[in-house]
């Protein structure tokens, strides 16, 4: 099979990568361009045939296992399995995640629990279950979110919150080891689930547009190949970063994001 990814190297030729939330949507587009540069990757997912099935679209190179991030037990024992078929973890990608727009007045407790338990805790669980099987000058990479107060968000955006200051921590607790860790905010991301739910008509999709300064939405190979960079020697320098891939969505602050709240409101 040959997997085709812009700027395609094998600059992670002979790395293993382990990436939660894998088997769709941008977990998916990162899994493919690690595979596509060369590395060797590990889908983990809720769903078992799902992430088979992400697995099976790069070929040798994919192995799956099913684990829930909020399980550490099970999320150990995946991790354990893709060791033993592809090695030490050099690349983790911890993305799953939880979301669904909601006010909240209209918010349960259980449901901002949901989403903090599978975003923040599921996080600190990957990389927990990476660690004792990390090889030297190893690369974490956790997908955050928006950095900013959003409407809408609030369950999102204090899980993330604690992504970015578990991330920096971590870079501080781990840089002597070698490990650099890191996190990537994406922007509005193009045919993914949660670009659906927030913009689920055209007049909400060309108001996400209009409040990009590049005119776009982003697409996953934009998210990917900063991974690749953030995972390769080209960032060997670079840890405890929050980075935007966001088109420069997030220049314009909350206060763009508020009037298109008010707006659809």
């Amino acid at each position: 099979m040959t997997l085709t990814s812009p700027f395609r190297t094998d600059q992670l030729s002979g790395q293993h990568a382990v990436v939660t939330g894998g088997g769709s949507g941008i977990g998916l587009g990162i899994s493919r361009t690690l595979a596509a540069h060369g590395a060797a990757v590990t889908i983990i997912g809720r769903n078992l045939e799902k992430a088979q099935a992400a697995a099976a679209s790069l070929g040798e190179l994919g192995f799956a296992a099913s684990a829930d991030v909020r399980d550490s037990a099970a999320l150990d024992a995946a991790v354990s399995a893709g060791v033993e078929r592809h090695g030490p973890v050099s690349i983790t990608i911890a993305g799953a995640a939880g979301n669904f727009p909601v006010p909240v007045e209209a918010m349960s407790p259980n449901g901002f629990r949901t989403v903090v338990d599978i975003d923040l805790n599921g996080t600190f669980n990957t990389v927990k279950a990476v660690g004792p099987h990390l090889s030297p000058t190893a690369s974490i990479v956790a997908i955050s979110a928006y950095g900013m107060p959003v409407p809408m968000q609030a369950h999102v955006v204090a899980a993330k919150a604690g992504v970015d200051a578990l991330v920096q921590t971590l870079a501080v607790e781990w840089g002597h080891k070698g490990v650099r860790v890191n996190a990537v905010i994406p922007g509005p991301i193009d045919g993914t689930e949660g670009m659906a739910r927030l913009a689920p008509d055209e007049r909400t999709r060309a108001m996400v547009v209009a409040g990009v300064p590049l005119g776009r939405l982003g697409t996953v190979d934009d998210i990917g190949l900063a991974v690749v960079w953030l995972s390769s020697e080209a960032s060997a320098y670079v840890t405890g970063a929050v980075i935007p891939v966001d088109g420069g969505s997030g220049l314009l602050g909350s206060g763009a994001m508020y009037q298109r709240y008010r707006a659809l409101s």
